[in-house]
């Protein structure tokens, strides 16, 4: 078989597996998930075949083609989700609040690589000489962003593969641990309001009505025909990565909100196909030689998780908000669509759409904050 055939046969097989096993409700299948999610077996499954076998499958056609086209499909898809009057209703505080917590992540790794070279020059040299640096970008766009920012903020810090395996992994297992630890800080809400003496109600968040079915195909055909139109001509317009994420950033977020019947639904279920897509395609560049992480690495996410709750709670504090939006907040920016809503079920299930709408934010403005970050690195 020709090696361009073989590894598209490798990413189907593996898109195709990873999205039967999110389908699967067997609880050891959802106990594994819950630590190793789907989306990692995505990059792994292709490293696996690859190193089994052998075959060098890290210059094949496949990831130009995801570069120029699957991301930019992906950008448009997902940022076209958000939905701004929805959004609206949640109040700006809570969206304050949110934005707060997004600022920390994507500013303190910055801030702390620099006070690292007085404590540890080593730890200093290693971050920034040694361009370990490069990993903490995708786990900004992971924890801000989730999977298409940080696979598109990978590309612009140039995160080489393995430190990236090695990312996601760390990346992975911290938020599993933030979540444990969210579910337990959102049902303490009501005496951390007492003990701050806050007193702040929910608003309320109304779902989309169900259409008929023709409407509904046709919502879908509007969306699929001007997301096509709006990647061919971005493309055609300019070569440069940058520019491309920019320009369907803007214009994901103008046709989500501006073109009538646009299927909100839709572009979240497809930009999630395409977002498994890319990881597999890069799961063929992987090499598992090399995969670990320093101590100072981990020791710094540590210190910087531990810095966004405590910055949130400040502000929190500050504008008087329900104590319970510092949870739901953390987990839209690090755990996303599926966790942050379930944290949110924890206290009150009535408010799990405002979690939704915060992470779909997140998703939107994860590719922005990871530029800012990068931007605060470029400075060393």
């Amino acid at each position: 078989m020709d090696i361009s055939a073989l590894s598209t046969v490798i990413v189907i097989v593996t898109v195709g597996s990873v999205l039967w096993l999110n389908q699967q409700q067997v609880k050891w299948v959802q106990l594994v998930l819950n630590w190793f999610p789907a989306i990692l077996f995505a990059y792994v499954i292709p490293a696996l075949i690859t190193h089994a076998s052998g075959i060098d499958l890290s210059s094949v056609y496949l990831h130009d083609i995801s570069r120029n086209w699957i991301i930019p499909f992906a950008i448009m898809l997902v940022m076209s989700a958000l939905s701004v009057p929805q959004l609206k209703r949640v109040g700006a505080k809570p969206i304050l609040l949110f934005v707060s917590g997004s600022l920390v992540i994507a500013t303190l790794p910055p801030i702390l690589v620099w006070f690292s070279q007085f404590i540890s020059p080593d730890s200093y040299h290693l971050f920034i000489e040694g361009e370990y640096w490069r990993g903490f970008v995708p786990i900004v766009g992971g924890w801000i962003g989730g999977s298409t920012s940080q696979l598109v903020l990978k590309e612009l810090s140039e995160c080489p593969e393995t430190l990236f395996l090695s990312v996601i992994v760390l990346d992975n297992i911290l938020v599993n641990i933030w979540t444990i630890l969210m579910f337990q800080a959102i049902k303490r809400s009501d005496a951390l309001n007492s003990f701050f003496k806050i007193s702040s109600s929910m608003p309320n968040v109304e779902n989309e009505k169900e259409v008929e079915g023709s409407r509904l195909r046709s919502s879908i055909l509007i969306t699929v025909v001007s997301v096509i139109l709006a990647v061919v001509l971005v493309n055609y317009i300019t070569e440069i990565f940058l520019y491309r994420v920019l320009i369907l950033s803007l214009l994901g977020l103008v046709t989500g909100n501006f073109i009538p019947r646009w299927n909100h639904e839709f572009v979240l279920k497809a930009g999630g196909i395409l977002i498994v897509t890319i990881m597999a395609i890069l799961g063929l560049r992987l090499d598992f030689a090399g995969l670990a992480l320093p101590g100072a690495f981990v020791a710094l996410c540590l210190v910087w998780l531990l810095g966004h709750y405590i910055f949130m709670t400040l502000v929190a504090r500050l504008l008087g908000v329900h104590m319970a939006w510092v949870p739901i907040a953390s987990m839209a920016n690090l755990g996303g669509i599926s966790t942050a809503p379930a944290v949110t079920s924890a206290y009150n299930k009535d408010w799990m759409p405002h979690a939704i709408l915060l992470a779909i934010l997140s998703m939107v403005t994860g590719n922005l904050w990871g530029m800012v970050t990068i931007s605060l690195f470029n400075q060393f």
